[in-house]
């Protein structure tokens, strides 16, 4: 029984004991949840800047240009845009309705003032021709039988009129060679004015041969050809596949600007005003001009005014239908006084913060900088601006209400590439 017991005893818990602790983690998981956090803060990072970036706007801008002045120094008070056109332009066409023989032009070509251009088939001139020269034979034949007879009744009235005044003949007889006489005078004035007629029948055919060829009203430069041989030329506009016209000459030396300007600004131009023109095709090359005249009609539709402008220099280069930027430019300023100041900025840059014109500047970490403005003259779709600008700087253009000084923009050539 003490053995039992004894036994029993040893087989309390010892609820005091504490049982062992796990064994420390390994070194390579806690280098495996910082990696896992690196991760994380990466890729927040990234989402970040991504979204940044996509939050700023998309802008347009444009350069800041100084102010365009002549040589002289004179400043340009308005700009506009129109074109070359001529004052002495025609489609020569020829004045019968016939089929083209050949054609002796090229565009390009350089013409003179009466120069065969082109020739039409003149079968039909020719047969009218030689009509009007057999009609004007016949006419004159008749002429000369009248004749021939008129002076043998005139011969046999002288000579019974010597012999009435003897009664060796009857004076009715005498008076019959005189009526005879006096008929065949009317005939050969009849003969002679139908021969008169036929002769002018001739003219007018040959004319209609002459009318065949088609000549250069004047000199200057072939810049369409409009017909090929064999085809129907007619000076009337009869529809189908008949040609008007076998081409077109240009005088390049009547070449000048025609600009539209707008009533708004119509008051700042006037005649004899010196002008700087600049074509599109040569932006380099500032031509002089002056206005020669500003047309009395304005366009209802569109509310302009129109101005031709005399181009002081001629070129080959100048061509009809170019594109052409004029600046109308005020008196040059005689010796002391101050210079054109300021550049011109689009006046889609300039907008109204806080009562002030501002523009905002496109500085080189795609952050926009504001600028309060002295803005002067009005320059077409441009503006003249006096301090806050300088050239060679880029501006944003059409500025959203929310852009503030520091933000940053996305410039939209830039997103597209």
């Amino acid at each position: 029984m003490n053995a039992s017991a004894e036994l029993l005893k040893e087989l309390r818990i010892e609820r005091d004991r504490k049982t062992p602790s796990a064994p420390p983690p390994r070194r390579f998981s806690a280098l495996f949840g910082l990696a896992v956090a690196g991760v994380v803060v990466l890729a927040v990072l990234i989402a970040f800047w991504i979204t940044r970036d996509d939050a700023a706007p998309e802008v347009r801008t444009a350069p800041v240009a100084a102010i365009a002045s002549s040589a002289g120094g004179a400043a340009s008070v308005l700009d506009a845009s129109g074109y070359v056109v001529a004052r002495r332009m025609a489609t020569v066409s020829a004045k019968v309705t016939g089929r083209v023989q050949e054609v002796l032009i090229e565009e390009g070509m350089q013409v003179e003032e009466g120069q065969v251009l082109a020739r039409l088939e003149p079968i039909d001139a020719d047969a009218q021709r030689a009509l009007a020269a057999s009609q004007l034979a016949a006419m004159r034949s008749q002429v000369g039988s009248v004749q021939a007879q008129l002076q043998e009744a005139e011969a046999q009235a002288r000579r019974l009129s010597g012999l009435v005044g003897q009664q060796l003949v009857s004076r009715a007889q005498y008076e019959q060679a005189v009526a005879q006489r006096d008929s065949l005078r009317a005939q050969l004035a009849t003969a002679q004015r139908n021969a008169q007629v036929a002769g002018d029948q001739l003219q007018i055919a040959e004319q209609g041969v002459d009318n065949t060829i088609v000549r250069a009203p004047f000199a200057g430069v072939v810049i369409a050809k409009a017909a090929q041989p064999g085809e129907i030329v007619s000076p009337l506009a009869t529809g189908g596949f008949t040609r008007t016209g076998i081409g077109t000459i240009v005088d390049m030396e009547s070449l000048e600007v025609e600009v539209e300007v707008g009533e708004s600004y119509i008051g700042r131009v006037q005649p004899q005003m010196p002008v700087e023109a600049v074509l599109n095709a040569y932006p380099d090359w500032r031509i002089p001009a002056e206005v020669i005249a500003i047309i009395p009609a304005a366009d209802r539709g569109k509310a302009t005014v129109k101005v031709r402008v005399a181009l002081k220099e001629k070129d080959p280069r100048i061509v009809p239908d170019m594109g052409v930027r004029v600046s109308f430019l005020e008196a040059a300023p005689v010796a002391g006084e101050a210079k054109p100041q300021g550049v011109r900025v689009p006046a889609a840059a300039i907008v109204q913060r806080d009562g002030a014109q501002v523009a905002f500047v496109l500085d080189g970490e795609d952050r926009v900088r504001r600028r309060a403005l002295e803005t002067g003259l009005a320059m077409g779709t441009d503006r003249q601006v006096l301090s806050g600008l300088s050239a060679g700087q880029t501006v944003v253009l059409d500025p959203p209400e929310t852009l503030k000084d520091g933000d940053r923009v996305q410039v939209a050539d830039a997103a597209a590439r």
